[in-house]
């Protein structure tokens, strides 16, 4: 994804560089993040360039950023859309901070999550963003409902773990017209 960056009080969102790539992997691959992602392997760099060509730069269901520090334009971690369904209007909001062990913390996370939903239902005219994550991710847990999201849904034992036991899928939903009602806060 190429374009004009996004600006927020705390972060810039831009898009990913190739640059990026070696610490988004090194994020990514730690065993306390991976559990959150549905990538349950270690990313190679293989891996991490084919996923770059094919979605970052190629995809059009898949709108990904680079989360940057706006004070100093530090790499912070990443977020995007995926799994855009253009005729229904929908898209999976994703996001993470890598840096400073951070992973979703109340200063950059929030900051880049309002601008990532402003980014889908304005500039993409999204009607619908959900978002799964798994039981045992109580910090997006807690970000969620703050962002105006609603728990629709939970998939029993549906994801399992490095340890074998399996966690419910939970699935979160904002629709366009219920944006502004979470969101405004975090501005």
């Amino acid at each position: 994804m190429n374009g004009p960056e996004i600006i927020g009080r705390e972060v810039v969102l831009r898009a990913i560089a190739p640059d990026d790539l070696e610490t988004l992997r090194r994020w990514r691959n730690r065993p306390e993040y991976r559990q959150y992602f549905r990538e349950y392997r270690d990313i190679s760099p293989a891996m991490q360039h084919a996923w770059y060509e094919r979605t970052v730069l190629n995809d059009p269901h898949t709108h990904m950023f680079a989360i940057t520090q706006r004070q100093n334009g530090r790499l912070l971690g990443a977020c995007g859309i995926c799994y855009i369904e253009p005729w229904h209007q929908s898209g999976d909001f994703s996001i993470y901070i890598g840096a400073d062990d951070l992973y979703i913390d109340g200063r950059f996370a929030p900051d880049a999550a309002r601008l990532l939903l402003d980014y889908g239902f304005g500039t993409l005219n999204l009607h619908r963003i959900w978002a799964e994550i798994y039981a045992i991710d109580t910090a997006k847990q807690a970000l969620l409902p703050r962002l105006g999201f609603r728990l629709d849904g939970r998939h029993r034992d549906a994801h399992r773990m490095e340890d074998g036991r399996f966690v419910d899928c939970l699935f979160y939903g904002l629709l366009k017209g219920e944006a502004g009602s979470g969101s405004a806060g975090l501005a």
